[in-house]
């Protein structure tokens, strides 16, 4: 079993920044692709960004590139999304999902694709 911790979402003013991080524990993350996704009320679940724990690459959703980045701290164990610049229309709930065994064909940006999620952490942006 997979735990998944998010911290660092909370209440900013627009145009500040914030840095979530997700905390995997239980098993090894060496094989894991780590994941955002985000879905704010009435709307769909969205995919966010994503990275590879092993090499690092990255992946990230068309209308993400920019404001967001998406890391990883293997001494700290933790995955972190870098959100600059908010926005009112960031205000969504994010969450941080695990893909045990991550290959080159695995759809990255597909919630069903992974196999275990976060709580959650609520991001609300004010004008």
């Amino acid at each position: 079993q997979v735990q998944l911790v998010e911290s660092g979402g909370g209440l900013v003013q627009a145009g500040g920044s914030l840095r979530l991080s997700c905390a995997p524990s239980g098993r090894t993350t060496s094989s894991f692709l780590m994941g955002w996704f985000r879905q704010a009320p009435g709307k769909e679940r969205e995919f966010v960004a994503a990275i590879r724990w092993s090499g690092g690459i990255t992946y990230y959703a068309d209308s993400m590139k920019g404001r967001f980045t998406i890391s990883k701290d293997i001494a700290r164990n933790v995955v972190n999304l870098q959100i600059n610049s908010l926005k009112p229309e960031d205000t969504a709930v994010y969450s941080c999902a695990a893909k045990t065994q991550y290959s080159s064909s695995s759809k990255y940006y597909n919630a069903n694709e992974y196999d275990y999620w976060g709580q959650g952490t609520q991001v609300t942006v004010s004008s």
